[in-house]
């Protein structure tokens, strides 16, 4: 196992190989969503009105897909030799992306257009065009880019919710710079964490032939319907081994929407810290194997607020069962802040339900030293006796992750008070890189304490 591990690479399926909805109302088996910011709604297929042989047929989702796919194209700036200050052009990378609009708005994956000085999109038909960065998430790994064109062929959002196991999908995209390839495969898993760094993910797994370049393209059912952006591949080699990854389409699109909407991300949060039933010790004398043990309650939180509390086991939100808790980041990440979400769990043997009211997640990541940090409620500051500070999160690197600084207090940092998380960007974008941090503690305990990082 360790040897396989060693060996186990997450490989961005960009040339250069770097890894990098919401308004969804559901009522029994009829799905709607609203139209918003420019994005088309998204009408379900009649799948009545389809061919009793529908399944066994790819032609008709394949001619809707190849041309709302495009290839993107990232050139950025670089020096010609470390001794020379002047400049040239490169290219950087290349990747896809997919028409979501008729007017030229444009999903991909942010590694595909990281750094870019130039972004070109070509379509299907080789027509080209500069496409403008609208705005990109790089924890979600999706960008939103727009080009001047209208009455494009564009892809509809499917409800990656109704995505089943075993499902048949197309990849589209543009592997190895052969434009307009469609692979098929089916629907592996879901809700996959690849656990590639703090963040827990919940992408669509495929064994769809996917390789570099196919980065930002369409994951396609048989309806024609978008239900994911292809993100990455884990392979020892770099290049498709029978696992693929995609970011479900309820996340990209509530991404893309908040963009146009907001000029970045609204992300919703429950309020908990928790983790996976099946992975208790045996003193918790849990009998539950599947769902998502509630290990702590955020004070001030919407669950917090509905009367969810430590012990509960969350077994299902909304209508979608909950297993793993990569299963609850994928859906509540289809959702913003303010969104009530009915929240099933299990306490002391007994099925409750609770409306819980979406928090908006706001943070601040000190990546000199590897915090994540957010505001401190009233009450936080209390129980510590400071007036002033935010909150420890999580560790952003394993050995911040093992000093485990949850709940943490930080009051100052360089000796300069701080009273919420943007005190904190404050400083850090006026200090001078390289320099010595200095970070005033206060424990759970009520210790204060203080330490430098050189």
């Amino acid at each position: 196992m360790k040897r396989f591990a060693s060996f186990l690479m997450i490989s961005v399926l960009s040339g250069v190989l770097t890894l990098a909805g919401y308004l969804l109302f559901i009522d029994e088996d009829n799905v709607f969503v609203q139209e918003s910011a420019g994005i088309p709604a998204y009408t379900p297929v009649n799948i009545n009105s389809l061919p009793a042989d529908a399944n066994a047929d790819f032609t008709e989702a394949a001619n809707k897909s190849v041309n709302a796919v495009v290839h993107v194209k990232n050139v950025a700036t670089v020096r010609r030799s470390p001794f020379s200050s002047s400049t040239t052009q490169a290219l950087q990378g290349t990747g896809s992306g997919v028409i979501i609009s008729p007017d030229g708005y444009i999903v991909t994956n942010n590694h595909v257009i990281q750094n870019a000085t130039q972004l070109q999109v070509t379509l299907n038909n080789n027509q080209n065009y500069m496409a403008e960065v609208i705005g990109a998430d790089p924890k979600s790994d999706i960008a939103l880019l727009k080009i001047d064109a209208e009455s494009l062929d564009y892809l509809p959002f499917g409800n990656s919710d109704n995505a089943q196991i075993g499902e048949w999908v197309l990849a589209v995209g543009n592997p190895f710079n052969l434009t307009s390839t469609v692979t098929a495969g089916i629907i592996s898993a879901k809700s996959r964490d690849l656990g590639m760094d703090a963040n827990i993910s919940s992408f669509i797994q495929t064994d769809a032939a996917v390789n570099p370049g196919n980065s930002g393209g369409a994951l396609v059912n048989i309806y024609g319907e978008l239900i994911g952006i292809n993100t990455a591949i884990t392979s020892q080699t770099g290049t498709y081994v029978g696992y693929a990854f995609a970011v479900p389409s309820n996340n990209a699109r509530k991404i893309v929407e908040d963009i146009i909407e907001y000029g970045d991300v609204q992300q919703g949060v429950l309020g908990i810290r928790g983790v996976q039933a099946a992975n208790l010790p045996g003193e918790y004398n849990i009998q539950i194997s599947e769902g998502v043990y509630v290990d702590q309650v955020e004070a001030g939180s919407g669950a917090a607020k509905a009367g969810i509390r430590s012990g509960d086991v969350i077994t299902q939100l909304d209508n979608v069962k909950i297993s793993k808790f990569s299963d609850l980041i994928g859906y509540i990440g289809s959702k913003r802040p303010n969104d009530v979400v009915s929240v099933q769990v299990i306490r002391d043997g007994n099925p409750r339900e609770f409306d819980v009211t979406l928090t908006k997640y706001e943070v601040y990541q000190i990546k000199a030293i590897g915090l994540e940090v957010t505001n401190a409620s009233e009450d936080e500051l209390k129980q510590r006796k400071v007036s002033h500070g935010v909150k420890i999160t999580r560790g952003l690197t394993p050995q911040m992750q093992n000093e485990q600084l949850y709940g943490t207090i930080i009051t100052a940092i360089d000796n300069v008070q701080v009273n919420n998380i943007k005190d904190v960007e404050k400083i850090m974008e006026q200090r001078a890189p390289g320099q010595p941090i200095s970070v005033t503690f206060v424990t759970p305990d009520g210790e204060k304490q203080k330490y430098v990082w050189r």
